[in-house]
């Protein structure tokens, strides 16, 4: 799955954890939630370097999520100092 072609990206998060699902759908590698829960039972996402399958996996700081498309790396926001304009859950 790791390609020159995908898109590197960190996600920044003012909570943990987050549901793998979620994170797919905010950062628009999914259409939908639903389409989001089938890339993941099918097998089209990695976290950490494993597959996974469970949608509902919990998502934490310093966890890297791999798709065909994108490498997003989770990172904790400090929402009292994060003046950013990225999606922040």
């Amino acid at each position: 799955m790791n390609d020159d072609r995908q898109i590197r990206r960190k996600v920044e998060i003012a909570m943990e954890p987050v549901e793998l699902h979620k994170i797919l759908k905010f950062e628009n590698l999914a259409a939908s939630g639903g389409e989001a829960k089938f890339r993941i039972q099918d097998g089209q996402v990695r976290v950490n370097g494993q597959t996974e399958t469970r949608k509902r996996r919990k998502i934490r700081h310093g966890d890297v999520i791999e798709t065909p498309e994108a490498i997003l790396t989770i990172v904790k926001s400090n929402p009292l100092i994060d003046g950013s304009d990225q999606i922040c859950f």
